[in-house]
């Protein structure tokens, strides 16, 4: 089985994702699947698109459903994508050091070359981050564009995750989060980010902030109600459901 680096790794690239704000626009899911059908991961296939069963390999998949209900509901979209765990299973179980983390930066990542498709990773990661390449037989995730960020060859400005670059609403962030005085740092602290299912103990790099409640008028009923759960807090159970399937 693979070994993980020794000790915490100090930097710790990764995705600070809004809840809050996400639109559900599909926009980082398909900026992801055209930057990495070529270079590190690509190609990334696709089999019967226009079909009756459509699938293939996407790093990034948005997830959308419904919380609280009457002047409460709202739509809530969930991104999901590899979470850079600072103990990943799906390292540990691996028979052949493909699946390996980088003690520079701690991304996760997949060495094509050493997979041999036993899918052991898909199976211990609990986010359902893995994905099978049925082409090429091996195993494929989510590089947070190791390709793209350390480019030297592209302006500055442009070296993060494709998915962070597109999105329109600015859901999306990258940073060190192995960095108390970073932006993303400091924009987790502000809104309360979560790991998503810290009760497995995998200590997930990348954070969620979770959507913000409605304000609404004062009422003007003698007694007030009791609060209702929050959207937080139905959220989670909800991802709670879903991953335990």
């Amino acid at each position: 089985m693979t070994d993980l680096p020794k000790g915490e790794s100090a930097k710790k690239l990764g995705l600070v994702i809004d809840l809050d704000t996400c639109v559900g626009c599909h926009a980082c899911a398909v900026a992801c699947k055209e930057w990495n059908s070529g270079g590190i991961a690509g190609p990334l296939p696709d089999h019967d698109p226009y079909g009756a069963a459509p699938h293939g390999v996407w790093f990034n998949r948005v997830h959308s459903f419904e919380a609280g209900e009457g002047t409460e509901g709202r739509t809530v979209h969930f991104p999901r994508s590899c979470l850079h765990c600072e103990t990943p299973a799906c390292v540990t179980v691996c028979p052949t050091g493909a699946s390996y983390k980088r003690a520079s930066d701690g991304i996760v990542l997949v060495d094509e070359d050493k997979c041999i498709g036993c899918k052991l990773c898909s199976w211990a990661c609990p986010y359902g981050a893995r994905e099978f390449d049925d082409d090429a037989g091996v195993m494929k995730k989510c590089t947070l564009c190791v390709d793209r960020i350390y480019n030297e060859t592209i302006p500055e400005a442009e070296r993060i995750p494709a998915c962070v670059s597109t999105c329109p609403a600015g859901a999306r962030h990258f940073g060190d989060l192995g960095d108390a005085s970073s932006k993303v740092s400091q924009l987790v602290a502000a809104r309360g980010g979560f790991d998503l299912m810290p009760e497995m103990g995998y200590q997930p790099t990348n954070k969620y902030l979770p959507p913000r409640r409605k304000t609404s008028a004062p009422s003007c009923s003698a007694a007030p109600e009791p609060a209702p759960a929050s959207i937080e807090s139905r959220f989670l159970k909800w991802v709670d459901r879903v991953l335990s399937r």
